[in-house]
């Protein structure tokens, strides 16, 4: 074969592994990259004294995730795949209610909804646990199915608050098919990798380098431009130049608004659909403190939001997790480290707080879960946030997403919109990524 080059845009785990695959194909690849490290979104971030790297955003497997950990067997690093079991919480009336531990059904059993709602509750999630016919469930809101099935006193109760805090004012728009997903996937079983998220991330790119790719840290690419003989010239910068290179295809992995923007000239049917497309930011405090906050062993708490404007709700965040709660505190120099974290819309006046204007919004209600908590405890925090992070999946969302293909032969986009109706993660990140090599290979060697 001929050999073939090949961009992609952003070193993430989906461009990672097209990159891996398309390299072991023999095509010449260059991976660029924005930032400054490899890992997109699951990129992590080590403070003095750690051994271990922390995810900016926080990140969990679950055991039944088979593209990320086949992925990482190809690899030869399943046995730095751990996958312990922590326990997960609801914050219901003051309290905290375990879901996940020890016993699912006893857990279950001590929520505080009557007995009636607790069976239809329980049917309504062995039903979704059971079944495998997501099609259907997209023609219709989960606000709308889990009201009909659940029942309005357990809906109300457990899920409402928690798909405003995901997602706003869109909560009572988000198909069911997601819902199912997220219910269908789950495992009490939560993954990470030694060392790290960015340890996993580093050592697929250390493979794509072995393999002969090149990856571009701090290049982010200002425009993707079809040339008259079927390839592209990608115009890149760092520091101090600027940069055109041309390609026989590009993968883009990006947002998918900045496909948009780096080639204007998209046909009205394929941009209109990336236009109509929406998503959520996310907004994440970690606090290194000198004590344990979740006194009780919680990993992860879901807090309620009676509604979609954080300024009047009882709490500023969605979800605080207790990230020592799962891995051992040693790897972090001892630290407690706490995520303190919210998903918003992209203009949402988080994205414009100062960082320590945040940080103090969302510590202020700690104490709530121990009365003991002071600002004192605190060694270190940090602020990390991004306007998509959370796509929003509306009714029929499938006919509504871009094809992997677009209209311009030897361009893709494999953005974190495409998983659907599966939620965002590296699992379906590398799916993707190795499903858009795929189709690249089909379309080049016939």
């Amino acid at each position: 074969m001929t050999e073939r080059r090949v961009a992609i845009i952003g070193a993430g785990a989906a461009g990672l592994a097209a990159a891996y695959d398309l390299t072991r194909a023999g095509y010449a690849v260059d991976v660029y990259e924005a930032g400054a490290e490899v890992g997109g979104l699951a990129a992590g971030f080590r403070d003095d004294g750690w051994d271990w790297t922390l995810e900016k955003f926080y990140h969990h497997w679950f055991s039944n995730d088979d593209a990320v950990l086949g992925l990482i067997a190809e690899l030869g690093a399943s046995e730095k795949v751990l996958l312990p079991r922590p326990i997960t919480s609801l914050w219901l009336g003051g309290r905290i209610f375990q879901m996940d531990h020890p016993n699912i059904v006893v857990a279950n059993l001590r929520l505080p909804i009557s007995w009636l709602a607790k069976i239809r509750y329980g049917l309504a999630g062995l039903y979704l646990k059971l079944t495998k016919r997501w099609q259907p469930l997209e023609r219709i809101t989960a606000d709308a199915w889990l009201r009909r099935w659940m029942g309005t006193e357990a809906y109300e109760k457990l899920w409402r608050s928690l798909l405003i805090g995901k997602f706003g004012a869109h909560f009572d728009k988000v198909n069911m098919a997601w819902f199912w997903a997220r219910v269908y996937k789950r495992t009490p079983r939560l993954g990470t990798f030694e060392g790290g998220f960015q340890a996993f991330l580093e050592l697929l790119a250390a493979r794509v380098r072995q393999q002969g790719g090149a990856i571009h840290l701090q290049m982010p690419v200002s425009a993707v431009r079809p040339l008259g003989d079927g390839r592209f010239s990608v115009e890149t910068s760092d520091a101090a130049h600027d940069y055109a290179h041309d390609y026989d295809a590009v993968i883009s992995t990006s947002a998918p608004q900045i496909l948009r923007r780096l080639v204007p000239d998209l046909p009205a049917s394929y941009s209109g659909k990336l236009d109509n497309l929406k998503h959520m930011g996310a907004v994440v405090v970690i606090l290194a403190l000198d004590r344990q906050l979740l006194t009780d062993g919680t990993y992860w708490l879901s807090l309620p939001a009676d509604q979609p404007d954080k300024s009047k709700a009882e709490f500023p965040f969605l979800a605080l997790v207790e990230h020592t709660n799962y891995m051992d505190r040693a790897h972090y120099g001892g630290d407690r480290l706490v995520y303190c974290g919210d998903y918003v819309p992209p203009d949402h006046e988080y994205f414009d707080l100062s960082e320590d204007g945040l940080a103090e919004r969302f510590t202020n209600v700690l104490r709530t879960f121990n009365p003991a908590f002071s600002p004192d405890w605190i060694r270190k925090k940090w602020v990390f946030r991004t306007r998509y992070a959370q796509p929003v999946p509306f009714v029929n969302q499938s006919q509504a997403l871009p094809d992997l293909r677009t209209p311009l032969r030897g361009l893709y986009l494999a953005s974190m919109s495409q998983v659907y109706p599966w939620d965002r993660g590296t699992n379906y990140a590398v799916e993707m990524g190795r499903r858009v090599a795929g189709l690249l290979r089909k379309d080049f060697e016939g």
